[in-house]
């Protein structure tokens, strides 16, 4: 680590931890709870600390420099943080953190006395989490601006008293009692929402659905279908209700599958018509142009480049086509299976997007030779794709795993990830398996 004000105060830091541990296994029972109240503090004032530098980085502009759309993606791969608990860190971190004016200046926080309790060591990010949500709902949004000052005060000096959750339930009355009108009377009938969620288990195969549907014929219309399809298969089917609605689901929709007509999905990508001027395509083409979206980039135009079916046109120096090329595809179904048996969907680490809705990627380009074989693929999400082509993140398979490797402002060492894999660890345990996909 070079030399630096954080480094050597790093390296102090380190030394008083190294204290704090010695003298608490020296101690009794008192000297443990003295250690824990001390590494309570201790870790309040450092989380203090990291939402300043949060707020320092975003306000400068540090994450977006280096290809980030939110502070949110850029602390996962800097800190290796689930999204849930990145997500609450930006928030607080916007919450009590300085601010920049429009000049330029440095302003004081949203939230001035919640910030003062969190700088004191009074409260931790838990306690202002709550109070960042509880001023974020829309009772709150419909308080008057000067009345917001009062609240937030309150709320800071309960967080020092009671527990998050306990704060929770006492700022929500100390809302509802300040906004004891509620919302403005609505005549107009509410808006209808059909909606229909899929979330893939994060620990197990399977998913959830859920689903609303106030549109009724919507509704009748799968029920009628279901209720037909989910009767008893014999007296002595002892499966309740919600199994067979959801196994009659099942069934109906792998008939569509095997019989019914569908858009194509999961690789079979619509064609893409790129206009490319004679110019450009014999300087290795620079840009491209297509019907719809308008000019591309070089970046954008090697990422599309890496999973689609195109049809080149190209143009001379009067807008003219010159030749209109035949449809190929870039990445075949079998292949396209073998890279989804391998991947599994997304693989960066951290991510759980499922194959739908992913793209495939060339590790070496195509256009620089990379061949179009399962040992130059990888299964990437768009987000993710889009990191691979526009920052410094290198993606390269190793052993025939994808394997990722950070920039140096994420990890000095750019120690390479990956996603942990299961069968891995069967393979250590009972040796190699054959894997078998049916489709």
């Amino acid at each position: 680590m070079l030399p630096s004000p954080v480094a050597d105060a790093r390296r102090l830091l380190d030394e008083a931890v190294e204290a704090l541990a010695a003298a608490a296994g020296q101690g009794a029972a008192a000297e443990w709870v003295e250690t824990l109240r001390a590494g309570e503090a201790v870790g309040r004032r450092l989380d203090q600390i990291s939402g300043q530098a949060v707020a320092a980085l975003d306000r400068q502009g540090s994450f977006a420099e280096h290809g980030y759309a939110s502070p949110t993606r850029a602390l996962q791969d800097l800190l290796r943080l689930d999204r849930g608990v990145a997500a609450q860190r930006v928030a607080v971190a916007e919450a009590v953190g300085p601010r920049s004016g429009l000049d330029g200046a440095v302003l004081p926080a949203r939230l001035p006395a919640t910030a003062d309790v969190f700088a004191a060591g009074d409260t931790s990010l838990a306690h202002v989490a709550v109070i960042v949500r509880l001023l974020a709902t829309p009772p709150a949004g419909r308080l008057p601006p000067e009345t917001w000052a009062g609240p937030e005060a309150q709320l800071a000096d309960a967080a020092a008293l009671y527990t998050p959750r306990e704060l929770q339930q006492w700022g929500t009355a100390l809302r509802d009692a300040l906004d004891a009108d509620g919302p403005e009377p609505d005549d107009t009938p509410p808006p209808q929402v059909n909606e229909l969620r899929l979330t893939r288990f994060a620990s197990k195969p399977g998913g959830r659905l859920t689903g609303r549907y106030d549109d009724a014929a919507l509704f009748a219309a799968i029920a009628t279908v279901l209720d037909a399809q989910a009767a008893p298969l014999t007296a002595d089917d002892d499966r309740s209700s919600a199994e067979r609605h959801a196994e009659a689901l099942a069934e109906v929709c792998e008939w569509v599958l095997e019989h019914g007509e569908l858009p194509a999905v999961g690789g079979r990508r619509p064609v893409l018509t790129v206009q490319i001027r004679l110019e450009d395509l014999e300087t290795r083409a620079r840009a491209g142009m297509l019907e719809f979206a308008g000019q591309l980039s070089p970046t954008a135009l090697r990422q599309l480049a890496c999973d689609c079916g195109g049809v080149p046109m190209v143009l001379d120096g009067h807008g003219q086509p010159l030749d209109v090329g035949r449809l190929t595809r870039s990445i075949p179904d079998g292949l396209r299976r073998a890279v989804t048996s391998r991947d599994g969907g997304c693989a960066h680490p951290g991510c759980d997007r499922p194959p739908p809705w992913c793209e495939i990627h060339h590790v070496i380009p195509w256009e620089h030779g990379g061949p179009t074989a399962l040992g130059n693929l990888v299964m990437l999400c768009k987000a993710h794709h889009r990191q691979i082509h526009s920052t410094d993140w290198v993606v390269r398979l190793r052993d025939g795993i994808p394997e990722f490797i950070p920039p140096a402002w994420i990890d000095p060492e750019q120690r390479p990830r990956r996603r942990p894999r299961t069968w891995e660890l069967a393979e250590a345990r009972d040796g190699p398996a054959r894997i078998a996909e049916f489709a």
